[in-house]
């Protein structure tokens, strides 16, 4: 029991190490882009995201994310950097105290342009191997492209609620990584529907249908509720609970979800 400490220390050290190293490297990366896009207009948005989470699939178990974003004036309207932190123990109640570098995402975001009279938002998300120990991630290299676009119902809306609805879909493959673990391979779309109402409340209902190409086609989905509200000097806080609707182990799927958000803007 005695040698407990020192040892749980330089874990805790080399995993701080190793988290560093990553962090340093993208936030580089991030700033340089950021800057590249009409600097001094760029804002820039950082959010804790706490998730509980049961029945998970790779990558989708209880965790803390540090999120850091890039509000940019450019073409490329934004950057995100995700940091996330797995905890030891992966069930629903976790273990928030002890938790473990995850697999890290960088995703850029495109402003939306025109595509045949509709608004149109294209992204993409690089996802690392990064997570330590690797059993907390998907252990490969994945690469995500995206399209989203925007549609107010002005015809339901009043002046206090602004309802709209925005469709969403996503194609995220495995490219490189540890031949061993189980290629990445799904089409997922996010139909969300928003109202926001006196500029400070909101409250959003999504469905998440996805297709599983590595499990031959298999279907399945998870249905999210989420409401916010803005505080005082850009705060966000946000509540999400989300179950899924069918299609136990498809991909990006899981059982039950609390999210709380923490997020500023500045």
């Amino acid at each position: 029991m005695c040698h407990r400490g020192p040892d749980r220390r330089r874990r805790l050290f080399g995993q701080g190490a190793l988290i560093s190293l990553h962090a340093l490297a993208i936030l580089a990366a991030l700033s340089l882009f950021a800057a590249s896009a009409h600097g001094a207009d760029t804002q820039w948005r950082f959010e804790v995201k706490r998730q509980n989470t049961d029945r998970d699939t790779p990558g989708e178990s209880t965790k803390t994310t540090l999120r850091l974003e890039a509000l940019a004036e450019g073409r490329v309207a934004l950057w995100r950097l995700d940091l996330p932190f797995p905890d030891e123990k992966d069930t629903f109640s976790g273990s928030p105290f002890d938790p473990r570098l995850g697999d890290i995402k960088l995703r850029a975001r495109l402003r939306p342009m025109d595509v045949s009279g509709m608004p149109v938002s294209f992204f993409s998300e690089l996802t690392l191997p990064s997570a330590d120990p690797d059993s907390l991630g998907q252990g490969k290299y994945q690469v995500m492209v995206g399209a989203e676009t925007f549609h107010p119902l002005d015809s339901i809306s009043s002046d206090d609620h602004k309802l709209s609805f925005s469709p969403q879909v996503q194609q995220v493959v495995s490219v490189a990584g540890d031949a061993e673990r189980k290629d990445v391979n799904y089409t997922k779309f996010e139909l969300a529907l928003r109202d926001v109402w006196r500029k400070a409340y909101s409250l959003k209902l999504t469905a998440k249908p996805v297709i599983d190409w590595v499990q031959d086609g298999k279907t399945g989905a998870v249905a999210e509720v989420e409401g916010a509200v803005m505080l005082e000097r850009n705060w966000k806080l946000q509540l999400m609970l989300g179950g899924l609707l069918w299609g136990e182990g498809t991909a990006s799927t899981y059982g039950t979800r609390v999210e709380l958000t923490v997020g500023k803007t500045f």
